[in-house]
């Protein structure tokens, strides 16, 4: 049938141009942004997925901030604590030297101003190993420093403090400890040893530590980059199988054009019936 009122071909290309567009204006979005699934109007199910598997990895990133602060702060009073054996090996030298009963007065005396300069300076490493403003060697921490190990926040990793200050359970020597005399010094030797052998222990205890922060961030990095991965396997859009699909939605389109433009003429047809 010839009608000027309803034309049903150019309704029915004028549909399937419409669809072409929609699809040419998906694969441009795909092609522009990188994603198959950029928004939930795309795919909603894959889109709250990823969002999903997004605020875990946002989550394991302050994961990793958080060991990366616990290991420096450890490591800082590693460091110190080093510093704090190697005086003491100094100091145990200096006490066996002023033990001696035949050394004279002269020569006792220079080395007990030896002996407390090297006492002091564990007073200034301990009072200055901090790091973000937390210091595990001078006691005021008894709860040691923990560091988030999940996500989510209920999980964690802490590693103990070791009061390492002059007149500890740790390092004995006293604040006045000297070696002024032959007696004082031979007392000296072994509450230096003893001090030597309990900072080596703290040491040790820091070393597991560090590496406990240490193996958890490497651990949580690993999960970050799979869950990565999985968000792109999920939302990234294939470019070369996109492009292919731009050429042929394309074409597509403009023979859709064409199509639309002879189905419009068709009326015209009418109006050689009446001349």
């Amino acid at each position: 049938m010839i009608s000027i009122n309803t034309n049903s071909g150019a309704m029915v290309a004028l549909q399937y141009l419409n669809q072409t567009n929609s699809q040419l204006s998906q694969v441009q979005q795909a092609v522009s942004t990188g994603l198959k699934v950029s928004s939930a109007k795309d795919d909603g199910a894959t889109y709250a997925i990823a969002q999903n598997m997004r605020g875990d990895v946002a989550g394991y990133s302050a994961v990793t901030d958080s060991l990366n602060r616990g290991m420096s702060t450890v490591d800082v009073a590693m460091s110190a604590g080093q510093s704090i054996s190697d005086l003491l090996i100094q100091m145990k030298a200096k006490a066996i030297a002023a033990s001696d009963s035949s050394l004279d007065t002269a020569s006792r005396s220079a080395l007990n101003e030896d002996f407390t300069a090297l006492r002091d300076q564990i007073t200034s490493i301990v009072d200055n190993a901090s790091f973000n403003g937390t210091n595990l060697i001078d006691g005021s921490i008894t709860a040691g420093i923990s560091a988030l190990a999940s996500s989510d926040g209920s999980h964690k990793i802490t590693v103990a403090s070791e009061d390492m200050s002059l007149g500890g359970s740790i390092v004995s020597v006293a604040s006045s400890g000297n070696i002024s005399t032959q007696s004082a010094a031979s007392t000296m030797i072994s509450t230096v040893e003893t001090s030597l052998t309990a900072v080596n222990s703290a040491l040790a205890k820091l070393s597991s530590g560090s590496a406990k922060f240490s193996i958890q961030a490497g651990f949580v990095q690993k999960l970050s980059d799979a869950l990565t991965t999985g968000i792109g396997n999920l939302v990234d859009a294939d470019m070369a199988t996109e492009s292919a699909m731009l050429t042929s939605l394309q074409t597509k389109q403009q023979l859709g054009v064409q199509a639309l433009s002879i189905a419009n003429s068709a009326p015209q047809i009418a109006l050689s019936l009446f001349r």
